[in-house]
């Protein structure tokens, strides 16, 4: 079985070109300090209700080392997680979180070096009452995340690679990125221009 970490060196433009618009997390789950690392690694996915983190406080316990946490929750007024969660879960190996939601203390975060990929900060935590199953499926930021699932996170945004075709697509995307870097400029601005202008003749474009 391929392991996710391989992905380390696949942008997430080469794997958005191969997979399309519905495995690319929405544009607002942006990293919230850089310059950020690319970050790889099989899903551990956790649910968490508006204004309750829980289960992610739960989950940094029980991911295993080199797992990226994603989190369903869609909370815009209260904190999923802060300095000491992060730390604690990038003490345990934990590769990074991508949460649909908020975090604190972004300062001890990005002080620390650890990927957080979420939608923005607030300062006030929520609540720990709502129980809910881990590593069910999730949808986060519009994408439907299974446990296992090779999450692939950098500055351009958040791909979600399908357990079951991770070993085609990384043959696929090792093949594409090995194209492009054979490729000169000049060689793709020809080709880049003939098809521009042929699709614009197509439409019967004059110019």
């Amino acid at each position: 079985m391929t392991p996710p970490t391989e992905f380390h060196d696949i942008p997430t433009t080469t794997l958005a070109d191969l997979l399309g618009r519905d495995q690319v997390m929405d544009f607002a789950m942006r990293p919230l300090w850089g310059p950020v690392p690319r970050v790889a690694g099989p899903a551990f996915t956790v649910s968490c209700p508006p204004g309750d983190n829980l289960m992610l406080h739960a989950a940094i316990h029980r991911a295993e080392p080199g797992s990226v946490i994603v989190v369903e929750s869609g909370d815009l007024d209260w904190a999923l997680a802060g300095g000491n969660v992060c730390a604690v879960a990038q003490r345990r190996g934990v590769a990074a979180f991508v949460a649909d939601g908020l975090i604190r203390d972004l300062a001890e975060v990005r002080a620390m070096g650890f990927p957080v990929f979420a939608r923005g900060v607030v300062p006030i935590p929520g609540a720990k009452k709502a129980v809910r199953p881990l590593n069910g499926p999730v949808r986060c930021a519009g994408v439907r995340v299974a446990a296992g699932d090779v999450v692939v996170a950098d500055e351009e945004g958040v791909v979600v690679v399908p357990g079951a075709r991770r070993a085609q697509v990384l043959a696929d995307a090792r093949a594409k990125l090995a194209g492009e870097a054979a490729q000169t400029l000049d060689a793709w601005e020809a080709a880049h221009r003939a098809r521009i202008d042929s699709i614009l003749a197509e439409h019967g474009f004059e110019g």
